[in-house]
């Protein structure tokens, strides 16, 4: 059975939207290591729809971070909206998923390939964990406080225990944290 994973840029005070604004002054050779470690086992994306907006008007185009660039325009993708029509998604290797989410996920777990990743979407990450679906959180806090933005774990989120898989320091002071579901 495959993977599924995410991980997210994190500031102390929770908040993990818009991690650029923050995050630039701790990030680290040491991240860089880590993150491209993980993209090496990556072969399958899902994307939230506003996080896939945000992505697909950016990284066909940009220079920078030519690593990542090149890694998430050629993975094959796959995005969780109820508004998008396959015709919406014009980024390359992109597709909709269409149907119950939790059942793609299962079924995508199932069929052989290397590790899957949700990335650019708190509510897909808090959807996908809370069903039992996510085998890894990796959740990076930076030295820092945001002050304002949004956080992956809403009011009302039902308690959910969680079991420290590993953790790692940088030199920058950033805490690398995985987590996975702990049943019982």
């Amino acid at each position: 059975m495959r993977k599924l994973t995410a991980g997210l840029f994190y500031s102390v005070d929770g908040v993990a939207e818009a991690p650029n604004t923050f995050q630039f002054d701790s990030f680290d050779s040491e991240l860089g290591a880590l993150l491209g470690s993980v993209m090496a086992d990556v072969d399958t994306v899902l994307m939230g729809r506003q996080g896939y907006q945000e992505w697909a008007g950016f990284w066909p185009s940009t220079s920078r971070d030519q690593d990542f660039g090149t890694f998430i325009n050629t993975v094959p993708k796959f995005v969780a909206s109820r508004t998008f029509k396959p015709a919406d998604l014009t980024w390359s290797n992109a597709s909709l998923i269409e149907g119950d989410l939790e059942a793609f996920v299962r079924d995508l777990k199932q069929q052989a390939g290397g590790t899957i990743s949700a990335m650019a979407g708190m509510s897909l990450v808090r959807q996908l964990l809370l069903a039992g679906l996510m085998d890894e959180l990796t959740l990076i806090l930076h030295p820092v406080v945001a002050g304002t933005g949004r956080r992956l774990f809403e009011d009302g989120t039902p308690v959910t225990r969680l079991a420290l898989k590993g953790s790692q320091q940088t030199s920058k002071g950033n805490v690398v944290l995985t987590y996975a579901r702990r049943e019982g």
